[in-house]
C-alpha cells in the first residue's frame, strides 16, 4: 500500500495511555465484578491479582512486539511476522470475534445501567453513535476517551470514598475462597482478564503513535499498572459494603454498593460513571476492531474494500462502519454475562499468540527475559480452560471455525 493509503500518525504519549485506560476501566469496575464475585465469592481479589500478573507478563510481550512493529493489527501483524501466516490469521480472526463480544457486553452493560427494560435496544443506540464518533478521526477520537475516562475516575473514586465511609465492616472480604475452591478464584482470574485485555488497542494503534518504539511499551505499562489499582481499591470497597453474594447477583454491582452504604441519593454518581465508562470501552474497542480488520484487508486476508482509508480522515471508515453494524446486530442477540466468558476465551488464545510470537525474538530483538512470554503463555492457557464450559465450547466453536476458513482460503489460493 502507499502512504497515502497508511494511517497517520497522530497520538502522544498520553493519548495512548487515555485510550488504553477508556478500553479498561469500564469493562472492570462496571462490567467483570458481579460474575467474578460470582464464581468465586471475595476471592474474586486473589483472581483479580493473578488475572493483573498474567496481564503483566501479556503487556511484556505486547510492548516487545509492539515496539518492533508498529503498524496496524497488533497480534495479527506480530504472529504472522513471527510464526506464520496461519497463525497470523488465527490471530486477527480470534481478536475481531473477541472483542465484538467484548463490545457487546460493554453496550449491554450501559443499557442496563441506563434504562434496564430497553437495554438492547440502547446499546444498539449506542453503537450506532460511536461509530459516527470513530468516522470523524483518531483525534477526535482520543480527545473524547480523555475526557471520558476522567469523568470515570471521578466517579469510581467518590464511590470508594462513599462506600468506605460506611459503618460496614470487613466481613464482605471473608472468606477468601469461595465454595468452588481454586477452580472458582481461576474462573474469576479469567473473567478478570477481560477487564485487563484493553491495554492491547494501544498495540492495534501502532500505525498511529508517535515514537511508537519508546511510547507504545510505557502507554501499556503506565494503563494496565493504573486500572490494577483502580478495580483492587473498587473491588474491595465493593466486597466491605455489599459482601460477595449480593454482588453476584447485581447487574449495577457499584450503584448497589452505593445504596448499601447509605447514600442512595447519589447514585446519579454511578449512573454517569458507568454510562461514561462502558461507552469509553466501546469507543477503543471499536477502533481497535476496525483497524485489524484494516490490516488483514491490507494484507487480502479480508474484502479489499475494508482497506480503504477516508482521505482527509485517515481513519479506515468502511471497516469501522462494518464493525458498527456487525456488532448493532450482536447485541440484540445475547446477554452481558454469556459475552463476558465467550470473550475472555477467545482474548485469552488470542494473546497466547501474542507470547508465543514474543518466544521467537532474539536477544538483541527483546526488551525483556524471554521467561516473561513463557510465563504469559502458560498463564493464558490455564486461565481460559479454567473459564466455565460453555464458555470454553463457545469458543472454540468459533476459533474452529477460524482455522476451517483458512483452511478453504489457503486452498483456493493454491
Amino acid at each position: 500500500m502507499s502512504g497515502s493509503d497508511r494511517l497517520a500518525r497522530r497520538l502522544t504519549l498520553a493519548d495512548a495511555v487515555f485510550i488504553g485506560l477508556g478500553s479498561m476501566l469500564g469493562a472492570g469496575a462496571f462490567v467483570a465484578i458481579a460474575p467474578a464475585a460470582e464464581t468465586a465469592s471475595a476471592g474474586l481479589l486473589i483472581g483479580l491479582l493473578i488475572a493483573g500478573v498474567v496481564a503483566l507478563f501479556n503487556a511484556m510481550s505486547s510492548a516487545q512486539l509492539a515496539s518492533l512493529y508498529p503498524v496496524s493489527g497488533g497480534t495479527y501483524v506480530y504472529a504472522g511476522k513471527r510464526l506464520g501466516d496461519a497463525w497470523g490469521w488465527m490471530a486477527g480472526w480470534g481478536f475481531i470475534a473477541g472483542k465484538l463480544a467484548s463490545c457487546a457486553a460493554a453496550a449491554l452493560t450501559f443499557g442496563h445501567y441506563i434504562f434496564p427494560e430497553q437495554a438492547k435496544w440502547l446499546a444498539a443506540l449506542a453503537v450506532v453513535a460511536l461509530t459516527a464518533m470513530n468516522h470523524l478521526g483518531i483525534e477526535k477520537t482520543a480527545t473524547t476517551v480523555k475526557v471520558i475516562v476522567l469523568v470515570v475516575l471521578s466517579s469510581l473514586a467518590a464511590v470508594c470514598v462513599m462506600a468506605l465511609s460506611s459503618t460496614s465492616g470487613p466481613n464482605g472480604v471473608m472468606p477468601l475462597i469461595g465454595p468452588d475452591g481454586v477452580y472458582g478464584v481461576l474462573q474469576s482470574a479469567g473473567i478478570w482478564f477481560f477487564a485487563f485485555a484493553g491495554y492491547a488497542r494501544i498495540a492495534t494503534l501502532g500505525e498511529e503513535v508517535t515514537n511508537p518504539r519508546r511510547n507504545i511499551p510505557r502507554a501499556i505499562l503506565l494503563s494496565l499498572g493504573i486500572a490494577l489499582l483502580v478495580y483492587a481499591m473498587v473491588s474491595l470497597s465493593a466486597l466491605l459494603v455489599v459482601g460477595s453474594e449480593a454482588l453476584s447477583l447485581s447487574n449495577e454491582p457499584l450503584a448497589l454498593t452505593v445504596l448499601e452504604a447509605g447514600f442512595g441519593q447519589w447514585r446519579w454518581v454511578v449512573t454517569i460513571g458507568s454510562t461514561m465508562a462502558t461507552l469509553g470501552v466501546l469507543l477503543s474497542l471499536m477502533a481497535g476492531i476496525d483497524r485489524t480488520l484494516f490490516a488483514m484487508a491490507a494484507d487480502r486476508k479480508m474484502p479489499a474494500y475494508l482497506a480503504r482509508v477516508h482521505p482527509v480522515r485517515k481513519v479506515p471508515h468502511l471497516a469501522g462502519i462494518t464493525v458498527g453494524a456487525i456488532l448493532a446486530i450482536v447485541v440484540l442477540a445475547i446477554d452481558v454475562r454469556s459475552a463476558i466468558g465467550f470473550s475472555a476465551f477467545i482474548v485469552l488464545l488470542y494473546y497466547a499468540i501474542t507470547n508465543l510470537s514474543a518466544w521467537t525474538l532474539t536477544r538483541d530483538e527483546r526488551l525483556f527475559g524471554r521467561w516473561w512470554a513463557a510465563a504469559g503463555l502458560l498463564g493464558c492457557l490455564v486461565l481460559s480452560f479454567s473459564l466455565p464450559l460453555m464458555s470454553v465450547l463457545s469458543g472454540s466453536l468459533v476459533m474452529l471455525t477460524g482455522v476451517a476458513i483458512y483452511v478453504v482460503q489457503a486452498r483456493r489460493g493454491a
